[in-house]
C-alpha cells in the first residue's frame, strides 16, 4: 500500500525512466547483443515497475501513472519473453555495417592480432627463403607467372600496348571475389579443427606474400611491386585477417577451456560474431577484386604508380579508421 504517493513517484521515476531508455536503446538496435550485467538490469527493472504497477492499481485518481506504467510493462515483458522471428524485416544493414562489423572485430582484438602474427611469421618466412636461395620461389610461388624474373615481368607490363582484360574485366574480377571468398571462408570454417587449419592457412599465404615481396624488392623492382598490390592488398589481405579472426573466435569456442558450458551453447554463443566477420570479409573482398580487375593490373604508362600507390595508401587510412572509430560513439551512448 502507497502512503504518499509523491514520494513513492519521487523514489521510483528514475527506474522507470532507467527502463524506458533501455527499451528505446532495444527498439532502434532490436538484434543487438545484450551483456549479462544488461540482462540482469532489465529483468530487475521489468520486475519492479511490475511491483510498482500493481501498487497503483487502487489509485483511481491516477490513470495516467497506471497507463504509463502499464505500457511500460507490456513493452519489458514483451522484449524479455518474446521473439525476434521477424528476421530479416528488422535488421538494420547500416547499422550493422556502421558499428556492428566494426564492433564485433574491435572486441575479438586479440584473435585479430594472431592472425597478425602468424601471417608475418609466415612472410618472414617466404622472405628469407628467397633471399637465401632464389630456387626456392619454384616451390612456394602458385602461379606460373610468379617465377619468371620480376624485371622481365615489369618490363613486358609496360611495353604492353593493348588492354589483356578488354570484355573481361567483370569475369576477372567475379573470379577473383570468388577465389578470395573461398579461401577466406575455408580459413574460418577450418577453425573448428582447434584454429590448426587457420593457422596453417595464414602461414601459407604469409609465406606466398613474403616470398614475392622479397623477389621483387631483391630486383629494384620496389616501385612496381607497390602499385601493383597496394590498390587491391591493403583491402584483400586485412579482409582474410578479419575472416581467419572468425575462425579463432570459433575455436576458442570449440575449445572451451574454463567454460563449463556445453558445446552446442559456447557454439551459439558466438555465431553471431563469426557470421558478421564472415559477412565483413566478403565485403571487403568484393571491393579487393573489382579495384584489382579495374586498377591493379594496369601499370606505367597507362596510369602512374604514384597514383596508384596513393590509391592504396589512401584506402588503407579508411580501413583503418573505420575498424579503429567506426561505432565507437554508438557503445559510449549504449554503455550509459
Amino acid at each position: 500500500m502507497i502512503v504518499d504517493l509523491p514520494k513513492f513517484v519521487a523514489a521510483e521515476e528514475p527506474y522507470w525512466r532507467r527502463l524506458e531508455k533501455i527499451l528505446e536503446r532495444r527498439r532502434e538496435d532490436p538484434w543487438g547483443p545484450l551483456s549479462l550485467a544488461e540482462a540482469k538490469e532489465l529483468d530487475y527493472l521489468y520486475r519492479r515497475a511490475g511491483a510498482d504497477l500493481a501498487r497503483v492499481a487502487s489509485f483511481s485518481a491516477e490513470p495516467e501513472m497506471r497507463r504509463r506504467l502499464e505500457q511500460l510493462v507490456a513493452r519489458a515483458y514483451a522484449e524479455i519473453h518474446g521473439t525476434r522471428r521477424e528476421g530479416a524485416a528488422r535488421l538494420r544493414p547500416w547499422r550493422w555495417l556502421s558499428a556492428t562489423l566494426p564492433q564485433t572485430l574491435r572486441r575479438h582484438a586479440r584473435a585479430l592480432w594472431l592472425t597478425v602474427i602468424v601471417t608475418m611469421v609466415g612472410v618472414v618466412f617466404g622472405a628469407v627463403a628467397v633471399a637465401v636461395d632464389p630456387e626456392a620461389k619454384e616451390a612456394l610461388m602458385p602461379f606460373s607467372h610468379l617465377r619468371g624474373d620480376p624485371a622481365d615481368r615489369v618490363a613486358e607490363e609496360e611495353r604492353a600496348m593493348t588492354d589483356k582484360l578488354s570484355g573481361h574485366k567483370a569475369t576477372f574480377a567475379g573470379h577473383l571475389m570468388t577465389h578470395n571468398t573461398q579461401v577466406t571462408l575455408f580459413a574460418l570454417a577450418l577453425g573448428i579443427a582447434w584454429g590448426a587449419g587457420t593457422i596453417v592457412l595464414l602461414f601459407y599465404n604469409g609465406v606466398i606474400l613474403g616470398a614475392v615481396m622479397a623477389d621483387y624488392l631483391l630486383a629494384g623492382q620496389g616501385v612496381f611491386l607497390a602499385g601493383w598490390l597496394l590498390p587491391h592488398g591493403v583491402i584483400e589481405i586485412p579482409a582474410i585477417l578479419v575472416g581467419a579472426t572468425g575462425g579463432f573466435v570459433l575455436a576458442r569456442a570449440v575449445i572451451g577451456r574454463d567454460d563449463g558450458r556445453p558445446l552446442a551453447a559456447r557454439l551459439r554463443a558466438v555465431a553471431d560474431d563469426v557470421a558478421t566477420l564472415a559477412a565483413g570479409a566478403a565485403l571487403m573482398l568484393v571491393w579487393a577484386g573489382f579495384v584489382e580487375s579495374y586498377l591493379s593490373q594496369y601499370h606505367e604508362p597507362a596510369i602512374p604508380y604514384a597514383l596508384k600507390i596513393a590509391f592504396g595508401v589512401v584506402e588503407a587510412g579508411l580501413l583503418v579508421a573505420y575498424y579503429g572509430w567506426a561505432g565507437r560513439a554508438k557503445a559510449k551512448e549504449a554503455a550509459r
